[in-house]
């Protein structure tokens, strides 16, 4: 696993050990962010899934200029603080260990919006469609923004949540890629 593009381009990054994360490929995150970027001039990110923190260190590394990176497992939390570390991108970050959920309630009281929120929770755990109507309801997503979701291809995800449409339904074997942007007909 490594960074595929951008100012940390080819570094390596660990992935978390166990089986409680799947790694997105190195193929996926390539073609993610080449539907949703391929690069940013700037912005904020929102990982609630953080892993091993690549997709937001992808985000940072195609330049956005800050991260919050969530996970719930403290073996997480100190993969994603290496992997930063490698990437001298630590100071771009802010990590938290909590549940996505508990996350977005802190997230709402600091009144922060997000130009890039990327979902990809544990494919067993799906909680991605009620999040989204959280972002869509509080307004964490900027008008600009760009919600990035994996999951499995056999999750059905629907066309329009709240104000947000699908832009983008892509499969990568056993992966899903879903992009959501804000109905510019109703801004």
């Amino acid at each position: 696993m490594r960074v595929v593009s951008g100012k940390c381009k080819g570094l390596s990054l660990k992935a978390v050990q166990g089986t409680s994360t799947r790694p997105t490929t190195d193929k996926v995150k390539e073609a993610m962010f080449n539907i949703i970027g391929p690069y940013f001039e700037g912005g904020t990110v929102l990982d609630l899934f953080g892993g091993s923190g690549g997709l937001s260190i992808e985000a940072l590394s195609r330049g956005m200029d800050k991260a919050i990176i969530v996970d719930r497992e403290m073996k997480a939390i100190k993969t994603i603080k290496e992997n930063l570390e490698t990437c001298k991108l630590s100071s771009s970050a802010e990590v938290y260990r909590n549940d996505a959920e508990r996350a977005v309630k802190a997230i709402i009281k600091r009144e922060m919006q997000f130009d890039l929120i990327i979902l990809d929770p544990p494919y067993k755990k799906q909680q991605i469609v009620s999040l989204i109507e959280t972002f869509d309801e509080k307004e964490l997503l900027s008008n600009d923004g760009t919600i990035l979701v994996e999951h499995a291809t056999d999750v059905e995800l629907p066309e329009n949540i709240g104000h947000f449409v699908r832009t983008k339904a892509e499969k990568y074997g056993i992966c899903g890629v879903s992009v959501y942007h804000k109905n510019k007909g109703e801004i």
